[in-house]
């Protein structure tokens, strides 16, 4: 049975993810800024004083990075947390990092009597905090044992697509490259709902109540007809994510020889939007680098 969590990283996702598994297990988080120790600590989960300190024991430890490569230092780097793991101990990935070098990890973290679960998710601080990701998972049957508990208590929505690490990155990939598309799609209909002198909000109402409606559209069109405001739309998403994001689908095409011209063409407007200074802003802001400036 899964009793100690440990959660690496107490940012606008690790803290509410930690303070939503405070209500079932013990938890214990670490995290660079002491601010945020001191914030978790508020809500339940016991600060720790290192990494290593945080994992000790841990049936179960949560990290969240930006790629591949800062998921291997973190376990077998300078941090190295693989050595401060307990046996047995799942690793649960909740990044999107690519497929790329996953199941050379898992196997490095077997050697240490570890395994990881690969569970990239979807959602934002505010779902992470009432327990309503989506999360999709790539493990072994026996991972997924120790890893369910956790997965359960964050997930409204856990789907088991394999029983290998890579399967999840595989999934969420292919899903990144839909909502990146659909975002740069959304804003493309607004911009032109705008040139052709339409009212934005009325164009957004009857898009949303017919069949040009997504979850993207429906998401984000609200925010992005925020993006022209002085201080833009709420970022619940940055930009950013989907350069890197996309970044990972062109990558994954590439090694399949398979062409995917509309992704690659949604990757390159959020490409310009961070070469504009947009990358810290909500990806709604995709908008602005559609049209710069409002046209009605």
């Amino acid at each position: 049975m899964t009793t100690t969590v440990a959660v690496i990283g107490l940012g606008a996702m690790g803290l509410p993810m930690a303070t939503r598994l405070a209500q079932r297990f013990t938890v214990r988080g670490f995290d660079i800024a002491p601010e945020r120790l001191a914030l978790a600590a508020e809500q339940g989960v016991a600060a720790a004083e290192s990494a290593a300190a945080a994992v000790q024991d841990a049936d179960a430890v949560l990290v969240a990075v930006r790629t591949g490569a800062q998921l291997d230092d973190l376990l077998f780097g300078a941090t190295g947390l693989a050595e401060h793991l307990a046996d047995g101990a799942v690793v649960i990935l909740t990044s999107t990092v690519g497929t790329d070098g996953i199941s050379d990890i898992a196997t490095r973290l077997a050697a240490h009597g570890a395994e990881l679960v690969d569970a990239p998710l979807s959602g934002g601080p505010v779902r992470a905090g009432e327990g309503d990701l989506l999360i999709v998972v790539g493990a072994t049957p026996a991972a997924l044992t120790i890893a369910r508990p956790v997965l359960d208590q964050l997930a409204s929505t856990l789907s088991i697509v394999g029983d290998k690490p890579g399967d999840g990155q595989a999934l969420k990939t292919v899903n990144q490259l839909l909502c990146g598309v659909h975002i740069a799609a959304a804003a493309e209909a607004l911009a032109l709902a705008d040139a052709l002198g339409l009212d934005r909000e009325k164009t957004l109402e009857a898009l949303t109540a017919g069949a040009a409606n997504s979850f993207m559209l429906g998401n984000r069109g609200p925010r992005t007809l925020q993006a022209y405001d002085e201080d833009g739309a709420e970022v619940l998403s940055r930009l950013d994510i989907f350069v890197k994001d996309l970044g990972i689908v062109g990558d994954a095409a590439r090694r399949a020889h398979l062409s995917v011209p509309v992704a690659a063409a949604a990757e390159q407007l959020f490409l310009l939007g961070e070469a504009q200074g947009l990358g810290g802003l909500d990806d709604s802001a995709v908008i602005r680098v559609i049209a710069p400036e409002r046209l009605s």
